[in-house]
């Protein structure tokens, strides 16, 4: 007798078959997130300069500043610069960098990052939690805008950020008037806005004025039709006791208000050292603090 091979019903290939193609998928998904991360350097020392543009001379300077300005303020500052960004913005790369090196003190978090990547032509100023109060966004900006943009379009990046280090060493040691006052005579042009970051202004204004005026108006303007329901502009509008507010059948909206939620951030660390020759980081939290630009 024959015997014939017994095959899994159709919907067992069928289920087969879309679990297969699942994990294609999610494999897929995977390598793509994974592609648009750039591969972070390894920390080396104050200078990490694996793009090629900062001289000899003043990178041995840039070392020696940065040390003894360390050794006085324990207040950690290095200097990044990258070939490219690899498709990835600068401020989440900038913001991974500083993490995974762990700038500044544990419990203090008094890391600065200074990244320029040339073939993006881009540059960013991240700072730490601790920081973030004296050297502020708006000195980050300065810096960028007078000291970084003018020498970089020169093609003098050296001097460009010797020159940023030394107006943040400038701030960090609580003399932040000379660049304040630099800004004020030299205030860089802010006249164009990122069309993409207009749109969420208008966008989100949007979303945001219409539920408030769906929230609130009606009451106000329209015509009450029995407790907790109005009508106005030919909708009829009730408000109930859950969060949010829903179109339903025939024109009626429903809304109502609750709160909750909550926002915290932190910082954590572990180890720090400089000394006997050697070189590491021990905070890594930083928000986003600081500032990007390019030229």
């Amino acid at each position: 007798m024959t015997r014939r091979a017994i095959r899994p019903p159709a919907s067992g290939r069928f289920a087969a078959t879309i679990g297969a193609a699942l994990v294609a998928m999610a494999v897929l998904l995977l390598a793509g997130f994974t592609a648009l991360a750039a591969e972070l350097p390894a920390l080396t020392g104050r200078v990490v300069d694996n793009a090629g543009i900062i001289d000899a001379a003043t990178k041995a300077a840039l070392t020696r500043k940065l040390a003894d300005f360390e050794a006085k303020s324990s207040d950690q500052i290095v200097v990044a610069t990258i070939d490219s960004l690899d498709g990835e913005e600068i401020e989440p790369y900038a913001n991974r960098l500083f993490r995974a090196w762990k700038l500044g003190q544990a419990g203090e978090d008094n890391g600065v990052l200074l990244l320029v990547a040339p073939n993006d032509r881009k540059m960013r100023i991240e700072v730490g939690y601790g920081l973030e109060g004296t050297l502020t966004d708006l000195h980050t900006k300065l810096i960028i805008e007078n000291d970084m943009v003018p020498a970089f379009r020169a093609g003098d990046f050296s001097g460009g950020i010797s020159k940023a280090v030394d107006d943040m060493v400038m701030v960090l040691e609580g003399n932040p008037e000379e660049l304040e006052s630099r800004g004020i005579r030299n205030p860089a042009d802010n006249s164009s806005v990122d069309p993409i970051v207009a749109l969420f202004i208008i966008v989100w204004a949007t979303l945001f004025l219409g539920g408030l005026a769906m929230a609130v108006l009606p009451p106000i303007f329209g015509t009450k039709l029995s407790p907790g329901v109005y009508k106005w502009l030919g909708m009829t509008f009730r408000y109930g006791q859950r969060s949010g507010y829903a179109r339903t059948g025939g024109g009626v909206w429903t809304t109502s208000t609750s709160s909750g939620g909550g926002w915290s951030s932190g910082s954590s660390g572990s180890g720090w050292s400089s000394g006997g020759g050697g070189f590491s980081g021990g905070g890594g939290s930083s928000g986003g603090g600081g500032s990007s630009g390019s030229w």
